[in-house]
């Protein structure tokens, strides 16, 4: 990796060494914040296309019951097809939410809820 410095810290192998080091910190930071950024642009995402219409699941629900229904979709491929093909991620929903029919699920009260069709 090559990193252009001005004045001392071009010269002088103190400061050489510190900005070294200051500009991989930095790099190693910004690189797990755009990773976070992504991870909430998608997750916006895909919330904002299940609560427009279609779906009856809020994100939470539905990520829950893709871990249930053992379906291997991360949140990457979740944003795009809820960008590029909605009706694919309503689809995907409605089987998810047909798959788990009929298993218990519990709600805040702490009570069984049985969703039945």
């Amino acid at each position: 990796m090559y990193i252009k410095f001005r004045g001392a810290h071009s010269r002088l192998t103190r400061t050489i060494t510190q900005q070294k080091i200051r500009a991989l910190i930095s790099a190693h930071r910004d690189r797990d914040k755009k990773k976070r950024d992504f991870r909430r642009l998608w997750i916006t995402r895909i919330n904002a296309v299940i609560r427009n219409k279609g779906v009856s699941l809020s994100y939470s629900r539905l990520i829950n019951d893709l871990y249930k229904s053992q379906l291997l979709l991360n949140r990457k491929i979740l944003a795009q097809i809820a960008i590029l093909n909605r009706n694919c991620l309503y689809m995907i929903s409605n089987e998810i939410l047909d798959h788990l029919n009929g298993i218990p699920r519990r709600i805040n009260s702490g009570k069984v809820e049985y969703k039945i069709g």
